[in-house]
């Protein structure tokens, strides 16, 4: 069996898991589940999950997870980690709840340089409900909310979370965006968030997901989609600090 086949921690009794066949959360919880075991973080670290998809996490490992009211998993993480400075915090979100409902929390988290790691996936979409417009929607895609497409005239430009939150976050802060077509690469952005929480500081992963279900498209339709479309407007990699651009 590969290193990337059955991440360690995993709780193997609550799999094969509930997400929607195509989804791209199981392979972002992969990588996640794969950085904890290579860094040792599994008896220290708190998981917690956002209403919407993201919710069908909270059995996901055999680390303590918990789910919280939507777009109120970061505050949650927060007063956690100040109770008890020991534990590893992971919140685990989609783009509703971190770029809609959550997004204050998000902000205000980075402003301060809250020791947490979010991790955030983004597959253009308000998935659970149906597939309606997201703040992550790209220019022209049809959704239930945007039939005809999403107008920027009406609806505003797709919000980018990384490039946004390095105008706000400490010097020392990790940010990155990463991709389920590279689940390699993706588990060493965790890995370096989780290390960088470690170190007393903010870290943040956005995690380019699938939802083909939603999308309404086949095998190869939903992967051009992913490394193509989404890829081109939201580039993978990592996003430097612009306090430390200016340094």
């Amino acid at each position: 069996m590969s290193e990337l086949s059955m991440p360690r921690c995993w709780n193997k009794e609550s799999k094969p898991h509930r997400f929607c066949p195509g989804c791209g959360h199981g392979l972002v919880l992969k990588a996640l589940g794969l950085a904890v075991d290579e860094l040792g973080l599994a008896e220290r670290l708190i998981f917690a999950c956002d209403i919407g998809c993201s919710l069908l996490a909270w059995d996901f490992f055999t680390f303590p997870c918990m789910q919280t009211h939507h777009g109120r998993t970061i505050p949650v993480m927060v007063g956690l980690k100040r109770a008890s400075p020991d534990l590893v915090a992971v919140a685990y979100m989609g783009d509703g709840g971190g770029y809609a409902i959550g997004l204050q929390h998000l902000i205000s988290s980075a402003q301060r340089n809250d020791p947490v790691t979010t991790i955030l996936v983004n597959n253009t979409v308000y998935a659970m409900t149906g597939g309606q417009m997201a703040p992550t929607t790209l220019p022209g895609q049809k959704t239930e909310t945007t039939p005809f497409g999403r107008d920027e005239a009406g609806t505003g430009r797709p919000f980018k979370g990384p490039e946004t939150l390095a105008a706000v976050v400490h010097p020392q802060a990790y940010l990155s965006r990463g991709t389920v077509a590279r689940v390699p690469r993706l588990k060493k952005m965790i890995q370096k968030a989780l290390e960088r929480q470690l170190q007393g500081h903010f870290a943040f992963v956005e995690a380019l997901s699938t939802c083909p279900v939603n999308w309404r498209t086949n095998a190869a339709a939903t992967w051009s989609f992913l490394e193509q479309e989404m890829s081109s407007y939201y580039p993978p990699g990592e996003v430097a600090p612009a306090a430390r651009r200016e340094a």
